[in-house]
């Protein structure tokens, strides 16, 4: 089809997340070939980025790289320079969709309710060591259990689950071995809950309930017992909620075409935010895919309506 213009694929690279994003390559290749669209995938390497991206010939890009150098700026940056219209958020978006502790601190100014957390730096924990003895002391912990997870990482990459401070040490050890900056946050007891954005319109909410303590990386990629309850069991008005909110937050880190919102929703109702997803996974089994076949969208129109969205903004400037 003539109006589609040929597109490079950017999938792979160098983060923890590549596995996941060679999958959804693959899912968003099948579906625009279906749809009779020129398709060159694109696994970056970031030396080699832009001499990769001449070689393509592709006029346009559909970013599908997930965590560090694809979802974080850095990649976007290289597209800005390269003058290839991409989809997705921007530099400073993407930036701060990656980093945790500004994105909620954004939030934070904005009055939208997030979990509550400290951020450290490696370099700041006792004895420069993330396994400083009196770790859990200077924390000032109010209450157990914490969250421990990188600042700046995907797909449950590196976070534990703390019942006690007998436990933390180690956990801030598996953070730090995945980012120099970490976050300790309050652990909210509920359902964790997802709402995914395209073209500026929210998919319906999905609640996660995996069967294990956490949605860590084993249950979002390798357990087949996580369930996804679509239509979410949630009350309308939470359901309204949830995707108001997750505009909301969208809007006030300034992303755009699409992107996914993840929450926590405790047992009086109350509701926590806790990232924006600027480059959802976009495999079959993915959650923005699933949501967008709630309201009938097929895979290939779910990808070319991304990609419309983004050339109707390159269009209009």
């Amino acid at each position: 089809m003539s109006e589609w213009p040929r597109i490079a694929l950017l999938c792979g690279g160098p983060s923890g997340e590549r596995e996941v994003s060679l999958a959804s390559a693959a899912a968003v290749r099948r579906a625009l070939e279906a749809a009779g669209v020129r398709v060159v995938a694109i696994d970056i390497e970031p030396q080699r980025i832009q001499e990769q991206l001449a070689q393509s010939g592709a006029e346009f890009v559909f970013n599908v790289c997930h965590g560090q150098f694809g979802e974080d700026g850095v990649l976007q940056a290289c597209l800005e320079a390269s003058g290839l219209p991409y989809t997705g958020s921007g530099v400073l978006a993407s930036a701060l969709a990656m980093d945790k502790w500004r994105s909620k601190r954004l939030w934070q100014a904005a009055g939208l309710p997030t979990t509550r957390g400290q951020w450290l730096q490696r370099e700041h924990v006792t004895g420069g060591s993330p396994c400083g003895q009196s770790s859990a002391d200077e924390l000032h912990i109010a209450r157990w259990p914490v969250f421990v997870k990188p600042n700046r990482a995907g797909s449950s990459l590196g976070i534990s689950r703390v019942e006690n401070a007998a436990g933390l040490a180690e956990a801030m050890a598996k953070a730090f071995a995945v980012d120099s900056e970490i976050l300790v946050e309050e652990a909210v007891d509920g359902l964790e809950a997802t709402v995914g954005i395209v073209a500026g319109r929210t998919l319906p909410p999905i609640v996660i309930r995996p069967h294990r303590a956490f949605y860590d990386y084993e249950a979002k990629y390798l357990a087949d017992d996580t369930e996804y309850l679509l239509p979410s069991g949630l009350p309308t008005a939470t359901e309204r909620r949830l995707q108001e909110l997750a505009l909301q937050a969208f809007r006030e880190l300034g992303g755009r075409d699409w992107g996914r919102v993840d929450f926590l929703v405790d047992a009086e109702g109350g509701i926590h935010l806790l990232e924006l997803n600027a480059v959802p996974g976009m495999t079959d089994h993915s959650l923005v895919p699933m949501a967008a076949r709630a309201l009938g969208w097929t895979m290939t129109k779910l990808c070319l309506e991304i990609v419309s969205t983004a050339q109707r903004r390159q269009d209009h400037g």
